[in-house]
């Protein structure tokens, strides 16, 4: 075989192909800590289910956490997240405080309706005004998203579930705000407000990040290599010690 690198392109081609190749690395790594963490999320939410704890929630911490609430929904006060779909249809996540048996208040995401069920007199059945159970996952406050619009909450419209905003537009300093909850259906019958399933649903592309990453080393390495060869600089087989 006979090779004669081009300086300029190797010392170019070579830190790029090591940055490469470490960002792949890295999302192999981001993968495996993705994966033990979606696995331990899915722990906390299939387990037994535990009462709200006394002391402060750390959301970070205890992200699906399984609770079970026993108190009543104040429904006069309840909000709803705009723009959420269920099985491809438009509607509403109707979110509302809830009043614990030892008088704290916490965000309940209580799940989607349709535009026609919006109005509380279309669906009476689900805003009752008596002591409950209730299913929930902890969840951390959203962040909104890079193209999702600000909260109006005079308009009415709430993009992003952050208990702050909204404890503030209702006017009450009383709810919690460092988390909220997710009602989980807990059974086979569907009624309204939809709850949602105790699935965790948490992205994890990293595989395809590293796939991408070590796939430009691997175009990078095979540019490379054809531009030796086309300029004579690389030759495989034999009496290839000496240029011709």
């Amino acid at each position: 075989m006979y090779f004669r690198p081009y300086f300029w392109l190797t010392f170019v081609s070579v830190p790029a192909l090591i940055i490469l190749l470490l960002l792949g690395s890295w999302q192999v790594q981001r993968l495996n800590w993705k994966t033990e963490l979606i696995a331990e999320y899915q722990q906390r939410a299939t387990a037994d289910p535990i009462a709200l704890p006394a002391d402060d929630i750390i959301a970070d911490q205890m992200q699906f956490t399984h609770v079970k609430l026993t108190g009543r929904f104040l429904h006069d006060d309840e909000l709803f997240l705009t723009g959420r779909t269920y099985e491809g249809n438009a509607g509403f996540h109707v979110v509302t405080p809830f009043v614990t048996d030892d008088n704290r208040v916490v965000l309940v995401n209580r799940g989607w309706v349709s535009e026609a069920y919006r109005p509380q007199e279309k669906r009476l059945f689900s805003v009752k005004d008596e002591q409950t159970s209730v299913s929930t996952i902890v969840r951390a406050p959203q962040r909104k998203g890079y193209f999702v619009p600000e909260n109006d909450p005079e308009g009415g419209f709430w993009f992003t579930l952050k208990p702050d905003e909204m404890a503030a537009h209702l006017g009450r300093d009383d709810i919690i705000t460092t988390f909220y909850l997710d009602s989980v259906r807990t059974s086979e019958v569907i009624t309204l407000p939809i709850a949602a399933e105790l699935k965790i649903n948490v992205s994890n592309a990293h595989l395809n990040y590293a796939l991408t990453w070590f796939g430009i080393a691997l175009s990078l390495i095979g540019v490379y290599i054809a531009y030796h060869v086309n300029a004579g600089r690389l030759r495989f087989g034999a009496n290839t010690g000496k240029e011709s």
